[in-house]
């Protein structure tokens, strides 16, 4: 009598046990970047920025402590991984040595965009620096 008492109970428990944890959804949000130049070559090591703009209740807008920051590599890409989904501001900055007429110059190439991120989804998006 025990064991017909027993034996539901137990696969019962493990019903229960089973249905929570596959419950557990991935709920990060992943933004991929890559930065381009105009012609639409890869940049590397250009520093790139991730934050949130709120608006205020007096209709100000002031960047949130949401924030990222990154370095993009050989191929020009950078990723980064948020727990909860958002609308963020990108930026990206690089610079670059112009070997022009009058010789060397340094310059300093931006490229910014906007990206939205969703629930337990990957998003791309590329940014031009001119």
């Amino acid at each position: 009598m025990k064991n017909k008492v027993i034996v539901p109970f137990i696969v019962l428990m493990l019903s229960i046990n089973y249905f929570f944890i596959s419950c557990d959804k991935n709920t990060d949000c992943t933004a991929n970047v890559k930065c381009v130049d105009a012609s639409g070559a890869p940049v590397s090591n250009a520093a790139v920025q991730l934050y949130a703009n709120v608006k205020t209740s007096n209709n100000q807008t002031v960047v949130a402590d949401l924030k990222a920051n990154g370095v993009s590599d050989g191929g020009g890409n950078v990723s980064f991984v948020f727990k909860l989904p958002a609308i963020y501001d990108i930026v990206a900055t690089t610079t670059a040595v112009n070997t022009g007429t009058f010789g060397p110059a340094t310059m300093t190439l931006v490229g910014n965009s906007i990206i939205k991120l969703e629930e337990g989804k990957s998003v791309d998006k590329t940014v031009t620096l001119k």
